[in-house]
């Protein structure tokens, strides 16, 4: 009698996914993988897959860097924009310039504030898997616009017909 070996069998896990209608239940199989880590210094090639895990490992990094800078310094300039608050002047045209000065400093931090807005979006995306894919089209944005603006959520293309739509309803 010839000798029968055993072969281990690759185990992998089994997730029911439950559908809303009265279809039978999907099955989804989910390998175990450990986390991919990525040098400080790693910048995404062409040559590598479109929106492999490196390249929203790295998006991810560096939106939250940004958002964590942003936050800061408007922390940093709304503390010390009230400290200017004590001294006011007698004299008017110092009081209209300190004036101006306040409401510049304002609508730089509600520009920035407006940008952590756009940046939690995008790392929304990053989740979601859709991020780096024109939000109209779902074309690759590409990787140096995403390097130039990495909270961008057109093409080239895409982004230039809605300013051109936006400029056409400004002007009703």
């Amino acid at each position: 009698m010839p000798k029968t070996s055993k072969v281990k069998k690759k185990v992998t896990k089994t997730k029911v996914k439950v559908a809303k209608s009265k279809a039978k239940p999907v099955t989804k199989k989910v390998a175990k993988t450990t986390p991919i880590k990525i040098s400080k210094n790693y910048v995404p090639k062409d040559t590598e897959k479109y929106m492999c895990e490196k390249h929203k490992i790295f998006f991810r990094m560096r939106l939250t860097e940004w958002k964590k800078d942003l936050v800061k310094s408007n922390n940093e300039a709304l503390y010390n924009g009230s400290m200017d608050d004590n001294s006011i002047s007698a004299d008017v045209v110092d009081q209209a310039n300190s004036y101006t000065d306040k409401n510049v400093e304002m609508k730089a931090i509600n520009r920035q504030i407006k940008l952590i807005s756009e940046i939690d979006k995008a790392l929304a995306r990053i989740r979601e898997d859709i991020y780096g894919y024109c939000l109209d089209t779902a074309e690759p944005i590409g990787l140096k616009r995403l390097m130039a603006r990495p909270i961008a959520k057109y093409t080239i293309a895409a982004q230039e017909k809605h300013e051109k739509n936006e400029k056409v309803h400004a002007d009703d």
